[in-house]
């Protein structure tokens, strides 16, 4: 394709061109669209919903404006509501602490790796004795 043929195509589905689209070079425009489409607007195994709160949560952390708004609205637009919004910046604003802080002590990796899968066990264990 060429970039009329996908600046027609995202028109088809955004009713505009995005101007970040407008600055992506001929050699690679169709290839990125390809790729947005795909990861962002395709049908797959996640709902779009919970993938722009994942992509919000994200943006967060990495205190991107633009994919904040960005994923903040299309969440909104595919049902997310205030409340999962704001659950999603929380838990991205605990996981990136944890992260911090794990990393900063440089905590035994094999350690935790072994406390994690322990703690799954027992849970896995208390769930089955409560289902018997």
């Amino acid at each position: 394709m060429d970039r009329q043929q996908v600046y027609q195509e995202i028109e088809g589905i955004f009713g505009l061109v995005p101007s970040f689209f407008k600055e992506l070079p001929d050699n690679t425009v169709e290839a990125e669209w390809r790729l947005f489409r795909a990861v962002q607007l395709d049908d797959g195994p996640l709902p779009v919903k919970y993938r722009e709160l994942i992509g919000l949560g994200i943006a967060a952390a990495t205190r991107c404006r633009y994919c904040v708004f960005y994923h903040t609205a299309i969440a909104k637009l595919f049902g997310a509501s205030d409340a999962e919004i704001e659950a999603a910046v929380h838990y991205a604003k605990s996981s990136a602490g944890w992260s911090a802080y794990l990393n900063g002590l440089a905590i035994d990796f094999d350690t935790f790796k072994q406390e994690v899968e322990q703690a799954c066990d027992f849970v896995r264990a208390q769930e089955h004795k409560q289902a018997a």
